[in-house]
């Protein structure tokens, strides 16, 4: 994965490498430092670079001591290269973010996985019973349908429960009538 050129790649490794390094925080540390310099080394643009830095922030949370450490070394390597990616307004940013984030962020995290496993469980389960009441009232449902229901919002799934009441046909339920 580390190999590939896309940016998908990347942020799986670096999910990978998270659970991987769970627990050991130099080897979390190496792995972080390994993928932020992949960052500079791939012909990315700024902002991308930016985005996956801030992905592989989140992801790789590290000891105080340990990214500023990281930090240090970044900007060392930025200005041995002469690529400053992260500006110094950036990195102040960055820097007095992640500090504010430390007291903070545990708590935020936990409770923002919380709650968008919980919206993750209430989709997942009103879709499951909408594919089960499309699929008793107008019989085997084709991939096309089942694709639309994994991919809907809350809302859609709302708009849609409602509609199977009355609907004659599986077109009325997704207002395509």
């Amino acid at each position: 994965l580390l190999e590939e050129r896309n940016s998908f790649a990347l942020v799986t490794a670096a999910h990978l490498l998270t659970w991987q390094t769970k627990g050991d925080n130099e080897q979390r540390y190496a792995a972080k430092w390994r993928l932020s310099r992949i960052l500079y080394e791939r012909d990315w643009d700024k902002q991308r670079i930016v985005d996956l830095f801030a992905i592989i922030d989140w992801m790789m949370r590290l000891p105080v001591e340990l990214e500023q450490r990281l930090l240090g070394d970044i900007n060392t390597m930025e200005r041995s290269k002469a690529m400053p990616y992260i500006t110094s307004v950036e990195r102040i940013g960055i820097e007095k973010g992640f500090l504010l984030g430390l007291q903070q962020g545990e708590q935020r995290g936990e409770q923002r996985g919380e709650q968008r496993g919980m919206q993750q469980g209430m989709q997942q389960g009103e879709t499951a019973v909408i594919e089960r009441l499309l699929t008793r009232r107008f019989g085997a449902l084709s991939d096309a349908v089942r694709a639309r229901l994994q991919q809907a919002t809350l809302e859609q799934l709302d708009t849609w429960a409602d509609r199977l009441l009355d609907a004659q046909s599986i077109d009325e339920v997704f207002g395509e009538h």
